[in-house]
């Protein structure tokens, strides 16, 4: 018997890299892993927040090319001061309303120029929609997009506005 356990000591102790056995299994997890449960018919209800709705909206809308900010020169001020304290609302310039199975969603946007506005309103439109509707579930019955200014590169820059005009 003490002859068993020293044939199979080595083969425990076999050197492996720590970091190998971690990595594959990230690798082959998919979002269908098997800790999810297959039983469909089970009751429940599942509800989304209006928060979570707009976040995604939101996130999605900042993506699209020709976009520079969310949300009125208000909102911006505001946005600035928690983006200095690392506290970004992502649901800024955002407004949902969210039913039962359909939601429908306002934005306030800032084009960069010189992109075309049109076509950058249409593709926040796009991509809102096709978010809300692929990671929420939810059907949208409209996007409405609110052009509320255009943001020119160096338009912004402190050098040229620190300068008082009246002594």
């Amino acid at each position: 018997m003490a002859e068993d356990q020293k044939n199979t000591a080595p083969a425990v102790e076999t050197p492996k890299s720590p970091a190998a056995a971690p990595q594959a299994s990230r690798v082959d997890r998919t979002f269908s892993s098997s800790r999810v449960p297959t039983d469909t018919d089970a009751a429940g209800k599942t509800t989304i927040a209006d928060g979570v709705v707009a976040k995604v909206a939101g996130i999605a809308a900042r993506e699209v090319a020709g976009v520079y900010a969310l949300g009125g020169g208000g909102a911006r001020a505001f946005g600035a001061i928690r983006d200095a304290v690392n506290a970004t609302d992502l649901s800024q310039g955002v407004k949902v309303e969210v039913g039962e199975t359909q939601a429908a969603a306002d934005l306030t946007i800032v084009v960069e120029y010189p992109a075309p506005i049109q076509e950058v309103a249409d593709n926040v439109r796009a991509a809102v929609a096709g978010a809300i509707s692929r990671l929420v579930g939810l059907e949208v019955v409209e996007v409405n997009v609110e052009v509320n200014d255009v943001h020119i590169a160096g338009a912004d820059d402190d050098d040229t506005q620190s300068e008082s005009r009246v002594a």
